[in-house]
């Protein structure tokens, strides 16, 4: 069985959400690198389209990533929110 890592942060603002991977600046500073962890993908909930297509939502938060891409952070998180 996959090991689930989930964020159980109790801020007002934030809901429970799977990490899914990691964003973080190139060497280069020119883009962003996006790692996303396959196990953990593959426990994402999906939506089918009308079309037949699945997709998984994942988020990142504009403001850390601004940072990253600013250079004031080194890493941010990429996840999927824990909608019942």
């Amino acid at each position: 069985m996959v090991n689930k890592k989930q964020n159980e942060n109790k801020n007002e603002n934030q809901m429970p959400s799977l990490l899914v991977g990691y964003v973080r600046r190139s060497q280069a500073g020119k883009a962003v690198n996006v790692s996303i962890n396959t196990n953990a993908f593959g426990d994402c909930r999906t939506y089918r389209t009308e079309d037949g297509q699945h997709y998984a939502s994942l988020v990142i938060s504009l403001d850390a990533l601004r940072k990253v891409i600013e250079g004031e952070r080194i890493v941010t998180t990429v996840s999927q929110l824990m909608l019942d």
